[in-house]
């Protein structure tokens, strides 16, 4: 494939490219020619911002999709892929020219509109993420009926990052951005691993230029060492395998030095150096039948002493895109060496992954879809749907495990409500608690690879909403997302109810009633939150009430005096009742900015957080409540996990770093060491500024952040 790569990098003549499509399908059908025609015609005169003809770039996705896939259709839809979105033919023109299934797959194609490069937003701007969002969701509905659709893309997109040369610096870095985030995770979840290391390695090398050259200059400069050891190492297992039995014919061993990116991760995960990262080097035994795995399995264990803690067994257990195979890491006299044990067929799958489908007829087509149908959430927000997706796609994964030996793949840091969200989100609402390995265990417990896990529940759903930040799958945060705002929205529609009935002196369900007349059911949550609204809807009562006879309005008359708005402490009120102090009850400690509800009690507010479980039992019971709202504006509160190498003046850059961000910094702890020895340091910080993700993106351009948690909410503990 690098060959491969390499070739169609430097190819820009409609010559040369036309070749390279026609070495991939020496025999091409009647009509990939005519695509191929009907695409030069429609493209005659267009040029790509490096100056080559237009038509080279669609015949190399073509090529590319070509080598990846036996499937003519989906060559042809390449081939024509940008027919539709930039010359004058139509969707009805391919469909009478080359039936309902080419099509299909261009339309699909066209729908996912380009995010084209003068467009794209500035590098870490909350408009960035929004294109990317809108172009990933874009994605994902147009290949519900036919994934096909996203490989095309995806060997669109790699051409596309072949020839980014063509752009400015500027351009570069912003198309690499999107195609990390969004397009090589869906590449791994789709298990093309051939295009998603192409994808990383590139972007990689746009995003991150000085960690690129760093990790390249050291792998070109050991080059010659590295592979002597690796060469040691694949010697010494096959003199492990003859002696066994196995015949030269009998297997293949395929050596590598790992992918640059995935190099960097590594270094970034443990915070140490290239020199530090141990397994550098990795092998594929590719051999005949699935119980051969397991043979090969037991000679690399009895001749090499191996890493138990990073043996995973995906034949057993595969990975929910179908993916199959026996990971080992083994000590060797050279270093430390990761195995991967395979058949043919299981390698075609990694490597192709749901390509292989195509490519290879009547093999094992097992690869599930089953994650793309669930990443089509229904949130309001494209931002929301874009941070669930993404925590879905890119992640590492681990599989764990019902009592009745059912299997879940959840991203590596899931916790055991994350488990229960899995099995249903009703299982996931009723959940109180959990066993893990049959030991009694709490919703947040971090579960392991191949943990056993089994979950209490009962019958009435349970809020978690302070847990929005720990738990890891989209399930579980749209699971809890929802049901905290219905419990919002119930709560302030009950709250107006009881401040309108403290307002007037009358009963709760008197002022429901009213609400209903008036129509105003539907908005009336409103209230507790909106002052404008609040005030409107009492003028609104006013004129209702004018044009009725009715004795409740006369009642009404007699004791209803003005409200004002008053401030006391941190607090705004509005309210017609003497007011002259603000206490806290002892069940929750809201912090500024949380939202919260106020009770009337002998002249005094009661403050509780909207989400308290006594503040909704009073709430239900409609007792007396005033409008309340933060009269200052809000602190968001942080806790910054930082990867600290060991030295000079290391931690004073950092504090100084949080001071250049007007951050507040409430507490520090250092020394803190994971189970690899990393040293990492905790710091609790306060901003009137800067939100979440803008945080965590400022704070990473100079530091290693392991992980942001807002602090927020009166409930995270």
């Amino acid at each position: 494939m690098d060959a491969f790569l390499d070739k169609a990098k430097n190819i820009h003549t409609v010559e040369e490219a036309t070749a390279l499509l026609w070495e991939k399908i020496p025999s091409p059908l009647p009509a990939t020619r005519m695509a191929l025609a009907l695409s030069l015609k429609a493209h005659q005169g267009q040029t790509r911002k490096s100056g080559e003809p237009y038509i080279v770039h669609p015949i190399l996705v073509a090529a590319i999709t070509a080598k990846i896939s036996n499937d003519e259709t989906m060559v042809q839809a390449a081939l024509l892929h940008d027919v539709v979105e930039d010359t004058p033919y139509t969707i009805e023109d391919l469909q009478s020219e080359f039936g309902e299934d080419i099509a299909h797959l261009v339309e699909g194609l066209t729908k996912i509109i380009e995010i084209r490069d003068e467009e794209l937003a500035p590098s870490g701007s909350d408009e960035r993420l929004i294109n990317s969002a809108l172009t990933f969701r874009k994605m994902l509905i147009a290949s519900i009926k036919d994934v096909r659709v996203l490989v095309i893309k995806l060997c669109d997109r790699l051409h596309n990052m072949l020839t980014l040369d063509a752009l400015s610096d500027e351009k570069q870095k912003r198309i690499a951005e999107e195609t990390l985030v969004v397009y090589a995770p869906i590449a791994h979840r789709l298990g093309i691993s051939r295009l998603k290391n192409h994808l990383e390695d590139l972007s990689f090398y746009y995003i991150y230029p000085e960690d690129y050259k760093e990790i390249d200059s050291y792998i070109k400069s050991n080059a010659q060492n590295l592979q002597f050891k690796l060469n040691a190492f694949i010697q010494n297992v096959k003199e492990t395998m003859y002696k066994d039995g196995f015949k030269k014919e009998d297997f293949e061993i395929i050596g590598r030095v790992k992918h640059y990116y995935s190099i960097y991760l590594k270094m970034h995960r443990k915070g140490v150096s290239i020199e530090e990262v141990l397994d550098l080097l990795a092998i594929r035994i590719i051999v005949k039948e699935p119980i051969e795995c397991y043979r090969v399995l037991g000679l690399m264990h009895l001749r090499f002493t191996p890493l138990i803690s990073r043996f995973k067994d995906y034949i057993a257990v595969p990975k929910e895109n179908g993916y199959k195979t026996i990971h080992t890491t083994l000590f060797d006299e050279e270093g430390i060496v990761e195995a991967q044990i395979r058949t043919t067929q299981m390698h075609k799958l990694a490597e192709y992954g749901v390509a292989a489908h195509w490519k290879y007829k009547g093999g094992d087509n097992s690869v599930s879809l089953g994650w793309l149908e669930s990443l089509h959430y229904q949130n309001e927000s494209i931002e929301e749907f874009y941070e669930l997706a993404k925590s879905d796609l890119f992640s590492e994964d681990i599989t764990v495990f019902s009592p009745k030996g059912d299997y879940f793949t959840l991203p590596k840091g899931s916790v055991a409500l994350d488990f229960a969200y899995a099995i249903h989100s009703q299982v996931g609402a009723n959940a109180t608690a959990a066993l893990v390995n049959k030991q009694q265990a709490s919703l947040l417990t971090i579960l392991k690879n191949g943990d056993i896990v089994n979950i209490i529940k009962d019958d009435e759903a349970h809020l978690y909403c302070s847990w929005m930040d720990t738990v890891r799958t989209s399930k579980a945060q749209d699971g809890i997302r929802s049901a905290c705002r219905a419990r919002v929205k119930e709560s302030d529609t009950l709250s107006a109810y009881n401040i309108l009935g403290t307002l007037f002196s009358q009963e709760s369900s008197a002022m429901k009633g009213l609400m209903h007349n008036m129509g105003h059911e539907d908005t009336v949550y409103k209230l507790p939150v909106q002052l404008d609204y609040y005030k409107e809807t009492i003028h609104q009562v006013a004129d209702y009430m004018g044009t009725k006879e009715l004795r409740f309005w006369e009642l009404l008359k007699k004791g209803y005096k003005k409200p004002k708005v008053k401030e006391l402490e941190h607090f705004k009120f509005f309210t017609n009742r003497p007011l002259d102090g603000v206490e806290f009850d002892y069940c929750c400690h809201p912090k500024v900015g949380d939202q919260i509800v106020a009770f009337y009690k002998g002249s005094k507010a009661i403050i509780h957080h909207k989400l308290c479980k006594k503040a909704y039992a009073k709430i239900l019971e409609a007792e007396e409540m005033i409008y309340v709202s933060w009269s200052g504006s809000k602190l968001s509160r942080y806790r910054l996990t930082i990867s600290l190498q060991n030295q000079k003046g290391i931690l004073a850059d950092l504090l100084a770093r949080l001071s250049e961000l007007k951050l507040n910094i409430l507490s520090i702890e250092l020394g803190i060491r994971n189970s690899e020895q990393a040293e990492f340091c905790q710091i609790e910080v306060e901003s009137a500024e800067l939100k979440k993700q803008l945080l965590a993106e400022k704070i990473s351009q100079q530091f290693k952040l392991i992980e942001i948690i807002s602090l927020d909410d009166a409930y995270n503990k």
